[in-house]
């Protein structure tokens, strides 16, 4: 698994510290998102496309052998197509799964989705704390006020690191910006 990594120059971040992960909203309002998420290398109408070709071939092969008087290939044929159907289906269900992570002042905001599953914690970010779960190379927690929630599953692990130290970062700059309403405290 990897993450769509955006480069963006940014206002929070200073020419020797650009975000990696991270990207400035756009709309004038200080705040920073970051978007994890699955790199799919087919869109779902690509799938379809190719479950429909693949569906044409296989069922084409059965008929002609159907018509040569070997009829225990359509079933077959069918068989094939469900279980390749099935598995493409699994493969959709989590196709759209991400983490997305929105700092503005007063509120940083963790979303994450798997499936039809939903998970979203809001944190003052003040109070909030990022590190490694249990090691450099393990997801990254976000906790605070007796909340917490893992994130970086779609990153590789030797980055999770960064993301933390860059989740860290931008918190840190954003609390320190004149007009955030917030005080400077150590993560």
């Amino acid at each position: 698994m990897s993450t769509t990594l955006y480069h963006p120059s940014i206002a929070i971040a200073t020419a020797d510290r650009p975000l990696r992960f991270g990207v400035e909203s756009t709309d004038g309002e200080r705040s920073v998102q970051w978007v994890l998420k699955r790199n799919c290398s087919a869109t779902p109408r690509q799938m379809l496309v190719l479950f429909a070709s693949l569906s044409v071939l296989s069922l084409g092969i059965g008929a002609l052998f159907w018509l040569q008087g070997a009829t225990l290939v359509m079933p077959f044929a069918w068989l094939e197509l469900l279980a390749v159907g099935v598995a493409l289906l699994l493969y959709a269900r989590h196709a759209a799964d991400r983490e997305r992570i929105v700092l503005q002042p007063g509120q940083l905001t963790v979303e994450h989705v798997s499936g039809r599953h939903t998970e979203r914690v809001a944190f003052a970010p003040a109070w909030v704390r990022v590190e490694p779960k249990h090691g450099d190379r393990s997801l990254v927690e976000i906790s605070g006020e007796g909340r917490h929630i893992l994130v970086g599953r779609f990153v590789r692990p030797e980055l999770r690191r960064q993301l933390a130290d860059e989740l860290r970062w931008a918190v840190r700059r954003l609390q320190g910006m004149p007009g955030s309403g917030l005080s400077a405290r150590p993560l």
